[in-house]
């Protein structure tokens, strides 16, 4: 992994703390763990199925099933800070194929890594969760907006992120000795170690995919009209380490860069940034899509700790796209 974008500030908040990354192999645990250690961190990340992405020495990287609680008890101990990243994820496809493949293991993991967080000691406990928890709107959504009811393909999901979330109210609010938890909705992330496979990427990956292989013609699931709001990996991590920073109490927020764009519109874009100038796109509406509209409104973030995405759209696909080319096979 190449050095941080001057852009993006080392934050020395996190110089010689213990930190945990649940999920250290994880597309957002691995730039997370990368950044961490850049800070002057003292940084352990928990590895499951997948090695870690780089070896650094710095890093002490603690093999884990974070649904047994053994394993919980072990990566914790000693921890002052824990970034809970580690999350059964997938793209539209699995999802529509197999809907409970994210229930079982997600509630688990959760519960087990913060019962172990909490008889431990751990000063803050932060968790990764999602815009899907929001219902379905034709305005941007405020962290407020939550009302328990989900766009339909995404009813399993989105409970299992607000049980996740509601979990960390309870820790936080309800109990005599709090621990102190933060839960963070993002946009849809992409840049840098995200996931390219076909089964299970996001709608970024999966074209950068199409356009750098010149398929021919390019298949894009849905019409192209879904509205979307995403963020570079980089722009989240910063946004992440401020939450865990400035936040001292239980308020979810959400991380986004506040520019809503349709699929059609992120296509065009990776057309022209790599010179694919005689395309053919076939659009399948018989493919499974997803919400078919997500504005995020962000003005919490800005006013609360100060983030604001520096990443324009077209800059972070980039180097998203550079970073494909250097990493793949093709």
């Amino acid at each position: 992994m190449g050095e941080i974008d001057l852009m993006h500030v080392q934050h020395n908040f996190f110089k010689g703390r213990k930190i945990l990354v649940a999920g250290g192999a994880g597309f957002v645990g691995s730039n997370l763990v990368k950044r961490l250690v850049d800070s002057g961190a003292l940084v352990r990340a928990t590895l499951h199925e997948k090695p870690a992405v780089w070896n650094d020495e710095r890093v002490q990287y603690v093999k884990a099933d974070l649904r047994l609680s053994e394993d919980c008890k072990k990566a914790v101990e000693g921890i002052d800070y824990l970034f809970m990243c580690a999350a059964n994820t997938s793209g539209a496809a699995v999802i529509d194929k197999t809907p409970l493949v994210h229930l079982t293991p997600n509630v688990i993991m959760n519960l087990a890594i913060m019962e172990a967080a909490y008889e431990a000691g751990v000063k803050k406990f932060l968790l990764i969760s999602s815009n899907v928890v929001y219902p379905l709107t034709d305005f941007p959504v405020k962290e407020s907006d939550v009302t328990n009811e989900f766009f339909h393909k995404y009813f399993i999901a989105g409970w299992v992120k607000r049980f996740n979330e509601l979990t960390c109210e309870m820790y936080a609010t309800k109990i005599k000795k709090p621990m102190t938890t933060l839960v963070v909705r993002p946009a849809n992330i992409y840049g840098e170690y995200d996931d390219f496979d076909w089964e299970t990427s996001h709608v970024i990956p999966a074209l950068i995919r199409k356009v750098v292989e010149r398929h021919k013609p390019i298949e894009v699931w849905g019409d192209g009209t879904d509205i979307k709001e995403f963020i570079y990996i980089q722009d989240f991590i910063d946004g992440l380490l401020s939450v865990m920073e400035k936040l001292e109490s239980f308020k979810p927020i959400n991380i986004s860069a506040g520019h809503p764009c349709s699929v059609k519109e992120v296509l065009n874009i990776l057309l022209k940034l790599d010179n694919y100038n005689d395309a053919e796109i076939h659009f399948d509406a018989t493919k499974p899509t997803m919400i078919p509209k997500r504005m995020i409104d962000a003005s919490l973030a800005r006013d609360l700790i100060g983030f604001q995405a520096k990443t324009s759209l077209e800059e972070g696909l980039q180097k998203t796209i550079a970073w494909y080319k250097d990493n793949s096979l093709i």
